[in-house]
């Protein structure tokens, strides 16, 4: 795997937000801990906040995520910060970050902010004269259809080249979707077995126990297929998917991008949308609101390996559970050689996403007694919730490094909008569903005949 040179400060736009709260601060202290952070970290955002302020709004992050903000990493990562209130359209904020930067240094810019900012800061680091060898992290959305995602892309481009660029899905910092990659090509005996020949037909189910909350502004602009689908599940999908890197990690871009290339774009008769029962009188939510909170699709990709093969994708709000799952279903055997009616035995592999990681193997034995009836059993290897490392220490020590394969390309980001785009908005008629339920019902009208959605409780 190669390494750029690392960088000499992280600069964070938005560091008084949300995601800084939950996610990066926490973070933070996970890299000092492992000797991966030792550089000046720099906030910006315009809260009318001095340093300490901006330290005890960091502290407090730490004390919500259940860590102790007086432990040894916490105080080290706490003497790192710095802090610039400033109107991110002035000029003068962007001179002030400069004034607080190591002379000549290459810097890590991450704009924890909306896209619609990220023009004006990119503008405002060029003109400061910070662009130079800069790296730029930024968060999805990478646009909400392809037109926007290309106009985004061309925006970002007139400041940064696309070397520069570290586009976080953060889903390709967890731990089990590494645990997909690890559990493909550094075993044979799974591998050998992910084709045309011996897959029936691959299932990702995520559900989310929770309604939208306080969201309800921010996700009825957004849907379940763009806020999940489009990005998240179809990068865990390229993982299960994807051909053997050629050369190891530099070229995991280039095999990504193939399988999402390959996908076939969406159409009426291959989605499902469903909105949940009381979903319109969530704060911010339109009265008439036709947003998903519920999309099942089934996809077919054009490749050699998996010609023929149903994909299925489920992602919704207010479902029986909390938890993601892949599922590849393995043919049955060619015979009936125990004459056993009805015949059901069907091997499968299953990867858990959240809330832990885990692989699973079924395999049919006999059940013990009389006869010779066959008896499902599943192999698990499993890691207990919160043994991994953080998805966000992971990403941003990964963009310090000049690490870019955890990151999410252009080209792919593209590819996965094409296949979504036909059917965003109210192309696809929006049905209810009852909370606590897998959604409508319709869903089912999807699976191969036969086949029933895998149930993540099981």
């Amino acid at each position: 795997m190669t390494t750029a040179a690392p960088v000499n400060a992280l600069v964070i736009f938005g560091a008084t937000g949300d995601l800084a709260k939950l996610e990066t601060f926490p973070a933070l202290v996970g890299m000092v801990e492992r000797g991966a952070l030792e550089v000046p970290v720099i906030g910006v955002a315009k809260s009318g906040w001095q340093l300490e302020q901006f330290k005890d709004y960091a502290a407090d992050s730490l004390r919500n995520n259940g860590m102790d903000p007086d432990a040894e990493p916490s105080k080290r990562m706490l003497e790192l910060l710095r802090y610039v209130d400033g109107d991110l359209s002035d000029d003068a904020t962007y001179q002030s970050v400069a004034a607080k930067l190591p002379q000549r240094s290459r810097n890590l810019f991450y704009l924890e902010v909306p896209p619609a900012l990220f023009a004006t800061i990119a503008q405002g680091i060029s003109k400061a004269g910070l662009a130079g060898d800069a790296r730029v992290m930024v968060e999805k959305p990478f646009g909400t259809d392809l037109r926007s995602a290309r106009q985004l892309n061309e925006t970002m481009h007139e400041i940064f080249p696309e070397d520069s660029i570290y586009r976080v899905d953060h889903w390709l910092g967890l731990d089990a979707t590494e645990n997909v990659l690890f559990a493909r090509f550094a075993n044979t005996m799974l591998e050998p077995l992910l084709n045309r020949t011996y897959v029936d037909s691959i299932q990702i189910t995520m559900g989310e126990a929770f309604d939208v909350a306080d969201r309800g502004r921010f996700y009825d602009n957004t849907g379940a297929i763009r806020d999940v689908i489009q990005n998240h599940m179809l990068q865990v999908l390229a993982a299960v998917m994807m051909e053997p890197p050629v050369g190891g990690l530099d070229t995991m871009r280039d095999a990504r991008a193939s399988v999402i290339r390959s996908l076939r774009p969406l159409t009426p008769d291959t989605v499902v949308r469903g909105q949940y029962n009381g979903y319109r009188d969530v704060p911010g939510v339109e009265s008439g609101s036709t947003t998903e909170t519920f999309a099942a699709v089934r996809l077919a990709a054009d490749t050699w390996r998996w010609e023929g093969v149903p994909i299925l994708i489920r992602a919704g709000k207010t479902l029986p559970v909390t938890a993601t799952d892949v599922t590849v279903r393995l043919r049955r055997p060619p015979r009936n050689v125990f004459g056993v009616q009805p015949f059901r035995s069907q091997n499968s592999l299953r990867f858990r996403i959240w809330p832990e990681a885990a692989i699973g193997v079924e395999l049919a034995g006999k059940k013990p007694g009389a006869g010779l009836e066959p008896q499902a059993d599943e192999l698990v290897f499993e890691q207990p919730p919160g043994a991994d490392m953080r998805p966000y220490d992971r990403l941003i020590g990964a963009a310090l490094n000049g690490e870019r394969w955890l990151f999410a390309r252009q080209d792919t980001v593209e590819a996965a909008w094409r296949v979504v785009d036909p059917v965003l908005g109210d192309v696809v008629p929006v049905r209810p569903y009852e909370r606590a339920t897998w959604g409508p019902v319709a869903a089912n009208q999807l699976l191969p005949e036969g086949e029933s959605w895998y149930d993540p409780r099981a």
